[in-house]
């Protein structure tokens, strides 16, 4: 697998991390003017773009006749990859929006 180290999550949590990205009470990016949340938001959907897109690829690899195993097995792979992902994200966004949901009711 070719897979791009700095995919838009690490990307936004290694931002994060070193507070590029403010958390004040207006929550804007420095780098685009939206939130916190918007810009994790937008990175799980261009990470979960990116999985979906390698398995339109491998899919379209099968139908034009690569049914090989191999084809297969890395099919079955990136689909559980994207099933992962895509529990990470639910949970994440589920889980932070609880959490400022909590902030927002002590204000």
């Amino acid at each position: 697998m070719n897979d791009n180290p700095m995919n838009p999550v690490t990307s936004f949590i290694g931002r994060a991390g070193v507070g590029s990205a403010s958390v004040g009470r207006g929550g804007a990016s420095s780098t685009d003017g939206g939130s916190w949340y918007e810009a994790m938001s937008k990175a799980w959907g261009q990470t979960l773009d990116g999985q979906a897109a390698k398995i339109t690829n491998l899919s379209d690899v099968i139908g034009s006749g690569g049914d090989q195993p191999s084809n297969m097995v890395k099919l079955t792979a990136e689909s559980l990859k994207m099933q992962f992902m895509s529990n990470n994200a639910a949970t994440s966004q589920n889980s932070v929006g609880q959490a400022l949901e909590t902030l927002g009711k002590r204000q």
